[in-house]
């Protein structure tokens, strides 16, 4: 789940961020630098979740999946908690992702660590 919204999320980004954002009451310039700058991290969270969605079909990758899905979506988290706090409060839309991000960070190290329970020596 984790890994199909990373890669839903950087596709629909990289292809049209302006409509993306619009979602959320965002308008963006179609600048070229700042299309860039939103096409490249989206491009790469894009590509993360491909492989985040490869530890569902692997089973030698579901650690290592998970647990760049935690990094992933905490990172997420703890950037829009900074965001709270430097720039005041967002909107519902982003309030929700928000709680999405979270919760898909601690579903992914509920993974990593019954993963490490059953990978553990008896």
């Amino acid at each position: 789940m984790s890994g199909l919204t990373a890669f839903a999320i950087g596709l629909a980004i990289t292809l049209d961020p302006q409509s993306f954002y619009a979602n959320y009451g965002i308008v963006l310039s179609p600048q070229p630098n700042l299309m860039s700058e939103l096409r490249a991290p989206a491009a790469n969270l894009a590509v993360l979740g491909l492989i985040i969605l490869c530890g569902a079909f692997y089973q030698k990758l579901i650690q290592a999946s998970a647990l760049l899905g935690a990094t992933v979506f905490s990172a997420f988290a703890v950037g829009r908690t900074i965001s709270f706090v430097l720039d005041g409060w967002p909107s519902e839309n982003i309030l929700a992702a928000f709680a999405i991000e979270v919760l898909l960070a601690v579903l992914c190290l509920w993974v990593v660590g019954g993963n490490a329970k059953s990978a553990a020596p008896a």
